[in-house]
């Protein structure tokens, strides 16, 4: 998933929901209990740390606690993964992390720096996923310690109605041809949306920039540890297109505040791209709202934004039982399941040929044939970027000078110009 997000302009601080879901006869205590795979008779709380919406609904996680009596799952989610990042590099090695801790991938490579300072996923479940996604959990001393939950295909999600009354395209087939060609194309789509309604077209400028950063292999280092940041034209040019093209046509310059939420109920924009996680994300904030569909198309061909895995800090009261629950929400099973809660589309290999979910429908967005869409998304992905521990760092640095060019407080020179002098003091 879940990435699945950064902090954008002046976004209010998330705050941290905890949902206990608590078995009754089930006494709570990490301090004192044992550990389930030690001791089936301790009884033991877990603490699992999300963000966003990854399908962990209160009905699945208590089908692992009817299976497992002893266990009281505690779900922390918060709003969005940077304020994860933030909570996850303070304590690490220290104290107060959950016993699972959901890590977002353009923040993964960081936390593999501490690879030492996390449980290894045991041998059993190795194999269950697309190489690259265990790959990118595996250190250096061939030590997995990264359980795949989601990854990101996108496709572009839609307002029909609004498309339609801004004289536009408006079946999902139609919609699909509309969109299907390069970024120009698409920028030209939002101009004439605009022209026919005087609003935005597209929901935030910064979201665009991570579709089209998600289509490089290489963007702010290379493999050998060159830092190409500033000196990458392609990255140069992304930040251009973005400010002279999508800031006129966005309706916020990030996503994730509370006026973006609301926004996707109240139509002050009409189109997202929109890897699976986001199914989730937009029903949830729209639950009354009729219109939305799914297109099976993307700018430039395919891209994967997001995707997360699942860790258990080695220092934890209950590593061996949190491996078990690690390792059952992201086997086959529960990964089917996901989707349909969410839409995270599988990393588990066995999954994506699970009937639930090449035969999913989504009833929100006018029973689209979401598990079709998103598997053809996935195969269209030609590019696995590459990701070092500063990735995060560089982007996000970038985010803000779209930030800045958006809000008047700088020019777009200037704005690139602050941009290099940061990410030159890394």
């Amino acid at each position: 998933m879940n990435s699945r997000a950064f902090r954008k302009g002046a976004m209010a601080v998330a705050t941290i929901s905890a949902t206990a879901i608590v078995l009754a006869g089930c006494a709570g205590g990490g301090d004192g209990g044992g550990d389930a795979s030690t001791d089936p008779d301790a009884k033991i709380e877990l603490t699992l740390a999300t963000f966003n919406n990854f399908g962990y609904t209160d009905e699945l996680l208590q089908e692992y606690m009817d299976a497992n009596p002893n266990v009281t799952i505690v779900h922390n989610k918060a709003a969005e993964s940077g304020d994860a990042r933030a909570n996850y590099f303070q304590k690490l090695g220290k104290e107060g992390l959950a016993d699972v801790e959901a890590v977002e991938i353009d923040w993964f490579a960081e936390a593999m720096q501490y690879s030492d300072l996390l449980a290894e996923v045991p041998d059993s479940a190795k194999g269950r996923w697309l190489d690259w996604k265990e790959a990118g959990a595996t250190d250096g001393d061939g030590r997995l310690v990264g359980y795949g939950t989601d990854i990101g295909p996108q496709a572009i999600c839609y307002r029909a109605d609004l498309f339609e009354a801004a004289g536009l395209p408006s079946t999902p087939d139609e919609v699909a041809t509309l969109f299907d060609g390069d970024w120009a194309n698409f920028f030209d789509v939002a101009d004439q949306y605009k022209a026919a309604t005087g609003k935005p077209m597209i929901d935030a400028a910064n979201s665009v920039l991570q579709g089209i950063v998600n289509q490089m292999e290489y963007t702010y280092t290379e493999p050998d540890g060159a830092i190409i940041a500033t000196e990458n034209p392609e990255i140069a040019d992304a930040y251009n297109l973005v400010v002279e093209r999508a800031i006129p046509n966005a309706a916020y310059s990030g996503q994730w505040s509370d006026d973006w939420n609301a926004s996707m109920a109240n139509g002050e924009f009409a189109t997202m791209l929109c890897p699976g996680w986001m199914l989730g994300i937009i029903s949830g904030n729209a639950p009354d709202v009729e219109g939305w569909e799914v297109a099976n198309v993307f700018p430039g061909g395919g891209a994967n934004w997001g995707g997360s895995y699942l860790t258990v800090p080695a220092n934890g009261k209950n590593v061996d039982a949190a491996l078990a629950l690690a390792d059952w929400l992201t086997a086959p099973e529960q990964q089917a399941k996901t989707f349909v809660n969410a839409g995270q589309f599988p990393s588990a290999i066995e999954a994506q040929s699970d009937p639930a979910i090449t035969d999913s429908t989504n009833e929100f967005f006018n029973n689209a044939p979401t598990g079709q869409i998103f598997a053809e998304r996935s195969e269209a992905i030609t590019v696995t970027p590459f990701k070092d521990a500063n990735y995060f760092k560089y982007h996000d640095a970038l985010q803000n000078a779209v930030n800045r060019v958006f809000d008047g407080v700088e020019d777009q020179e200037t704005s690139w110009n602050t941009w290099v002098t940061e990410v030159s003091a890394f």
